[in-house]
Formats: C-alpha cells, structure tokens, sequence
C-alpha cells in the first residue's frame, strides 16, 4: 500500500471526496485529514489524524528501544568478561539490562512526544498558512478508484506518495470498526 498525500483550503470539499471515496469502497481506517483546524474536522466528522500520531513517538520509542538492548547487551557482556558475578551474582546485571532498556525505551518516546511526526514534517509550512492535508493509504487495486474520485476536485493538490500503514493495522482498525458498530 502507498499513501497519497493531497492539500486543500477547503474542509467541506475534503469531506466530500472522504463520502465518495467511502462509498467507493475505500475504509475510514485509510483517510485521515490533518489540520490545525480541529473544531472544523470534528463538525465535519472528518477521520481526523490522532494528537498521538502527529508525533514522533513510536520512531523515537522504537529507536530508543534499539539503544537500550545495545546498552543491556554491554552490561551483560561486561558482566560475562569480568569476575563479578562470581563475588555478586547474575542478579543485579540482569536486573540493570533491564532497567537500562526500560529507561532508553521510554526516553526516545518521551523525546518522541515533542517531536512532530517525521511523515508529517513537510507540510508544517502548509499548514501553518492555513491548508489541510488529505492523505488516503490505497493498494493498488483501489488506485484508480483514488484518481477518479481525486479528479473531480480541483480544489484537492496533489503533495506527494509516502509510505502507508501496515496492512494488518489497516485490517485491524476495519475490523474494529465493524465491532463498534455491531455491539449493541
């Protein structure tokens, strides 16, 4: 799946393609409007982009989980190379490595919190003039429904192609979905 990036200054226009695309075929779970117009996307009950993921924090997180095992892995092979652990035990390395990982893991999310998502970064500019991003993550099959729809409204620009969500997540949310509907 790839993602397809559109601006617009018109928030009604977007909630149009948003009902077109829908009808089409294409899942809330793979539009989503970012904007600093939060009240508009809401009246509108636009699939808006969550504060949580405007950040950074799971590319952050994830990087700092990456420097924590290396920092548990030195811990652990210093304690493998040295004596202590004869006078002291296993222990108190092990309980380290693990403190270690914890901290460099929640360190890079908290980093990642003041961080504006790396995906997101391009359109700061955009969006600090006032324009709304409209970003639909489509396979292949669902691209030329995506063309159709996106043709019709000249207000929509073209921004760029990035790297959608995972397809399990996108499965997971649709799946979701349907629960909170069905449930009484």
């Amino acid at each position: 799946m790839d993602r397809y990036f559109f601006i617009s200054g018109d928030l009604d226009d977007m909630d149009r393609v948003e009902k077109e695309l829908e009808n089409a075929g294409v899942t809330t779970a793979q539009i989503h409007v970012l904007s600093k117009d939060d009240d508009g996307v809401a009246r509108r009950d636009l699939h808006e982009v969550h504060a949580f993921m405007k950040t950074d924090v799971v590319r952050s997180g994830l990087r700092g989980a990456v420097i924590g095992v290396v920092a548990a892995i030195s811990v652990l092979l210093f304690a493998h190379y040295s004596s202590a652990p004869e006078n002291i035990g296993w222990l108190p390395f092990i309980f380290l490595s693990i403190v270690l990982l914890g901290f460099c893991t929640w360190e890079g999310g908290f980093f990642g919190f003041q961080v504006p998502n790396i995906q997101f970064r391009q359109f700061e500019e955009v969006l600090a003039q006032g324009w709304h991003v409209f970003f639909v993550d489509v396979n292949k099959q669902q691209l030329p429904v995506l063309q159709g729809v996106t043709d019709q409204h000249r207000g929509l620009k073209p921004a760029g192609i990035g790297s959608s969500s995972p397809y399990w997540l996108i499965g997971w949310q649709n799946q979701f979905q349907k629960f909170v509907h069905w449930a009484p």
